[in-house]
């Protein structure tokens, strides 16, 4: 019986006829910026811009290998593990039925069609995803199609762990990383890739980077069982899992909680902003993960050291965008909105932006209501340069007299009128 490491290689080198392995590549900036030599896992250049092939096209070769073949495979995704399934429906000539919820934007179905072709056929069912999966266990028990799961399966956890069999083989002098940033979702790629670092005795640590809304990984360690949240933040769409996989967990339990890092949105979100302005790298919310998890490190702690971050995946939806500025501006404190008592009278406008600086810009106005006769609510967003401006303005509203709330971070009410 081979082992998983002859597994994992054998997977790897049979993946060649798909795509040449993912680069991995020195950041310069990055480098400089943390004071540590940071090396980039690019899953985002695999042909369908995530990682998420790798397990799809080693589930599909390990079932024909088997004899499980099946008439039809289905899937349920709303993202990257559809892209991942129907390129490799398409390469091997298999017929498969890939579900989506009827919320999925149109450009990640349109993709999903377009790497599919003619053997894959879409069905969108539910407005959430655990529906959609629902809908697929049925269709797949009625109809007698092979499920492909998109995390929790060994073969699944095998053929993403060819990332960290690439990382080995592609390491300047086939020196072991210091440290390994693994972006979490279901944890079928961490899963894969801690477990070739253990079983080759490569002593590489491991640090995991997760969303805040949805860091199962994280609760599942500290309670040492498997956690379901019972509410999960789907900005992270490639990442916001409820509850890490049953089969990845078992892989994973022995790490300390305190090894996971929970990503702030909007931290993530200036990342993203960061790594397209300077670098011209394209990512989505899960493929910025770990490189944002490099701000949680003291400067002391990483100084020299090789760091691998990898980057799971480059599927943005550039419609998306104006989003991602937003939160970026509000986490790095340069931008905010107010509520004001505004007097109804000639002149209030001017006064008001009177106080305003050089460097600060009105981005939003808009009347909510009359509070009485001679007052009324407005909505103010205002954007600056520098945060330090904010103190500035805070003091000036003060000393003129406003009456104003700063709503920028009460999520209850923003949500409601930003």
């Amino acid at each position: 019986m081979t082992s998983f490491v002859e597994r994992v290689a054998g997977a790897a080198h049979t993946m060649r006829e798909l795509f040449a392995a993912t680069p991995l590549q020195e950041n310069d900036y990055l480098s400089k910026k943390y004071g540590a030599r940071v090396l980039l896992k690019r899953e985002d250049l695999t042909p369908v811009r995530s990682y998420k092939i790798r397990g799809a096209f080693n589930f599909f070769r390990k079932a024909i290998a088997a004899g499980n073949d099946a008439e039809l495979f289905v899937c349920a995704s709303a993202g990257n593990h559809a892209q991942g399934f129907a390129f490799v429906c398409r390469h091997l000539g298999k017929k498969g039925v890939v579900f989506m919820p009827v919320t999925t934007p149109q450009q990640k179905i349109d993709k999903t069609k377009l790497f599919g072709g003619a053997f894959v056929e879409i069905r969108l069912f539910g407005d959430f995803f655990d529906d959609c999966y629902r809908a697929a266990l049925d269709f797949a028990e009625a109809s007698g199609a092979r499920m492909v799961p998109p995390f929790d399966h060994k073969d699944i956890i095998e053929g993403q762990a060819t990332v960290g069999w690439e990382i080995a083989e592609q390491m300047p002098g086939g020196k072991t990383p210091d440290l390994i940033v693994l972006p979490v979702g279901g944890g079928g790629l961490s899963a894969g890739v801690t477990h070739y670092f253990h079983e080759t005795s490569r002593e590489a640590g491991f640090v995991f980077a997760e969303p805040a809304g949805a860091a199962s990984l994280a609760a599942s360690l500290a309670a040492g069982r498997r956690v379901k949240l019972e509410q999960v933040d789907n900005f992270v769409d490639g990442a916001a899992v409820a509850e890490i996989g049953r089969e990845p967990f078992r892989h994973l339990k022995e790490f300390p909680s305190e090894a996971v890092r929970r990503i702030p949105e909007n931290r993530l979100c200036a990342t993203m902003i960061e790594m397209l302005n300077i670098e011209g790298v394209v990512l989505e919310p899960a493929g910025a993960l770990a490189v944002d998890a490099l701000k949680d490190f003291a400067r002391k702690d990483i100084r020299g050291k090789t760091i691998v971050c990898v980057v799971s995946g480059g599927n943005f939806d550039f419609e998306r965008l104006p989003d991602v500025k937003e939160r970026a501006l509000r986490f790095e404190g340069l931008k905010k909105y107010f509520i004001f008592r505004f007097p109804q009278r000639p002149g209030a406008l001017r006064d008001f932006l009177d106080l305003l600086g050089p460097d600060d810009d009105i981005a939003r106005f808009e009347y909510l209501k009359k509070s009485a006769r001679n007052f009324g609510s407005v909505l103010i967003g205002i954007e600056t340069k520098d945060r330090k401006n904010f103190a500035v303005l805070a003091r000036r509203f003060n000393e003129a007299g406003w009456a104003y709330q700063d709503i920028t971070d009460n999520e209850t009410i923003a949500g409601l009128v930003i």
